[in-house]
């Protein structure tokens, strides 16, 4: 699939980390270090603007590595961004950890995942199916 790219960063294009990679590194275009203390939030520039074929999305979600060895997650995870959106693709990070994190410039601070999207038609009834699970949820299931 291909998507047209405007690229206003420091930076090369997102690439694929590795063959069979699902996400695209975005990197901070950030042109000095920025401090994200405990809880703090922050709205961080890619520097990159896409065109999305109309029937597809992008998700942008958290790297592994970030979350697991310093709290740093995406905090609207997966942040979507709609195939008529044309703005600045921007990262909002949320430190969950207890220590102070520094930001570098042109660090890969989340990936996005480019997927095809449907668009729900709504058929109204009076009630549903049944099924096994019924309206079972939030746990119901158990912990195995």
């Amino acid at each position: 699939m291909e998507i047209k790219i405007v690229n206003k960063s420091a930076y090369p294009l997102p690439e694929y980390a590795t063959a069979l990679s699902a996400g695209l590194d975005l990197k901070a275009n950030i042109t000095e270090p920025v401090m994200l203390k405990p809880l703090e939030r922050i709205l961080v520039p890619t520097g990159l603007f896409i065109a999305l074929p109309e029937g597809t999305e992008a998700q942008v979600r958290p790297r592994s590595g970030l979350a697991a060895k310093y709290g740093i997650t995406v905090l609207n995870s997966p942040g979507t961004i709609d195939a008529d959106y044309r703005g600045e693709i921007k990262v909002i990070l949320v430190n969950l950890s207890n220590e102070p994190f520094v930001i570098n410039p042109g660090e890969r601070i989340a990936q996005m995942v480019v997927a095809r999207s449907e668009r729900a038609q709504w058929v109204e009834v009076q009630e549903l199916d049944s099924t096994e699970r019924g309206e079972g949820g939030f746990g119901s299931t158990g912990r195995k």
